[in-house]
C-alpha cells in the first residue's frame, strides 16, 4: 500500500506538460547525463554495445510516460542523484535518439 501511495504521489508531483511528460527539457543536457551515468552499465549488460538497451527486440516501453518512469526508476536504482528535471532531460534525449514516441 505504501509503495502504491508513494508512486501515485510522485506521479502527481510531476508538472503537467502540454506536449510531452518531460515538457521542454533539454535533450542535449540529457545526452551528457546519459553518457556519464548510463552507458557503462548498459554496455556491461549487453556485451559492449549499450545502445542495444533501446534497440533490442521486445523492448518494453511503448509511451512517453513509460520512458520517463523508466528513467526515474533507473535513477533511483542506480542512485545517480538526478532531480526530476534531470530525469526529464535524459528521457527527452532517449526519445529523440531512439524511441520517437509522438505526443
Amino acid at each position: 500500500m505504501k509503495t502504491t501511495t508513494l508512486l501515485a504521489a510522485s506521479l502527481l508531483s510531476l508538472p503537467a506538460f502540454a506536449e510531452a511528460p518531460w515538457g521542454s527539457a533539454d535533450p542535449r543536457a540529457g545526452q551528457a547525463r546519459h553518457d556519464e551515468k548510463c552507458v557503462a552499465c548498459h554496455a556491461r549488460m549487453y556485451g559492449g554495445d549499450g545502445s542495444k538497451m533501446y534497440t533490442r527486440e521486445g523492448r518494453m516501453l511503448s509511451t512517453q510516460l513509460e520512458l520517463l518512469q523508466r528513467t526515474a526508476a533507473c535513477n533511483a536504482q542506480m542512485n545517480t542523484g538526478w532531480f526530476p528535471d534531470e530525469e526529464a532531460e535524459v528521457a527527452a534525449w532517449l526519445n529523440q535518439a531512439y524511441y520517437h514516441f509522438k505526443h
